[in-house]
């Protein structure tokens, strides 16, 4: 049960610590200054979240989203969140795949040549299926997780003067909301792909609550570094360096690795998702699908693709909004209706 629980709160953290989050770059853009309720908030929603789509996966034995979507939201919505959920998983993924591929470049790859590297490492998971997504998941995270914690942890240690654990206005709350929702959709789509693996309703209150207060932990204390960093955030592309520029050498290295397993892991747990909804209409090995979709997908990185994330993201936001609130509002109705 624990084992099993502790499995699945890697799986979780490692879809949603991707190269955003690990970054700074999405805590900053969500957070920042009177953020302490909200990121309580957002722990509070985020273990209810995933609470109710494992509870729902597992209930239906699920192997893709669409019979949880149909649950949540009802059949005329699901059709449209199907469309949501791959469009935002293919383009999360071809993201992944260029910031993987440039972060390689640091180590002396070609921009082609990290890139095949990527894939390669990507589809090597595939041929364990499902289980081998699982597995890497239960490697990298722990370590990402460990990395980005003791790194925020020295840096707000060393001198960085006092600032109060929560300033006296907290109106930056809705975020918790919002930061929610954005993540809702790769929270739909991967635990649904592992709903026939869920065993009990126990390991479920494990993970949803574990994966709740490490991930609600981890973002205060991440936003709490930002904030002291928050003058030179304009000269970083990645918060987290501002962080780390008076690092040792050996601290960067370790952490550029890290943020490359972040990218990893959020690329195999999007693919995982968008294999898992088309496999039973295709009938291919995943192996051999992940192969297709990634020959598909690489084209796309050499596009322009911050503008079609700055359209779609804000679409995202609004219309995930609606699922989060079915989400919430699921085992109040549901038990209602069982009375």
């Amino acid at each position: 049960m624990w084992k099993s629980g502790f499995q699945w709160i890697f799986l979780i953290m490692g879809t949603i610590i991707g190269a955003g989050y690990a970054s700074g770059r999405e805590l900053w853009q969500f957070f920042g200054k009177e953020s302490g309720l909200a990121i309580v908030l957002f722990t509070i929603i985020f273990s209810l979240c995933c609470y109710t789509i494992m509870k729902v996966s597992y209930e239906q034995k699920t192997e893709h989203f669409m019979p949880l979507l149909e649950k949540l939201v009802g059949a005329r919505w699901a059709s449209v969140y199907d469309i949501l959920i791959m469009l935002y998983l293919f383009t999360t993924t071809v993201v992944m795949l260029a910031g993987g591929s440039t972060s390689l470049e640091a180590f002396g790859f070609s921009y082609w040549g990290g890139m095949i590297l990527f894939c390669v490492c990507i589809v090597i998971i595939f041929f364990k299926g499902v289980q081998g997504m699982i597995t890497i998941n239960t490697l990298l995270t722990p370590l990402l997780i460990l990395g980005l914690l003791a790194t925020l942890l020295i840096f707000i240690g060393h001198d960085q003067g006092v600032m109060p654990l929560f300033e006296k206005l907290q109106r930056n709350w809705p975020s918790a909301f919002t930061f929610t929702s954005l993540n809702v959709l790769s929270l739909v789509a991967v635990l649904a792909a592992v709903g026939k693996k869920i065993k009990s309703i126990e390991e479920i209150k494990i993970a949803s609550i574990g994966s709740g207060l490490i991930i609600g932990f981890l973002s205060f204390i991440y936003n709490r570094a930002l904030l002291f960093v928050e003058s030179e955030m304009s000269h970083y592309e990645i918060p987290l360096f501002a962080i780390m520029k008076s690092f040792p050498y050996l601290m960067s290295f370790i952490m550029t690795i890290l943020l490359i397993s972040a990218i990893y892991t959020t690329a195999v747990s999007s693919i995982l998702g968008f294999l898992a909804r088309i496999k039973e209409a295709v009938g291919l090995p995943l192996p051999i699908l992940a192969v297709l979709l990634l020959l598909i997908m690489v084209p796309f990185t050499m596009v322009g693709f911050s503008t079609l994330i700055a359209v779609l993201y804000p679409i995202y936001g609004i219309l995930n909004l609606y699922l989060l609130a079915g989400i919430l509002a699921y085992p109040i109705i549901n038990r209602y209706k069982s009375e």
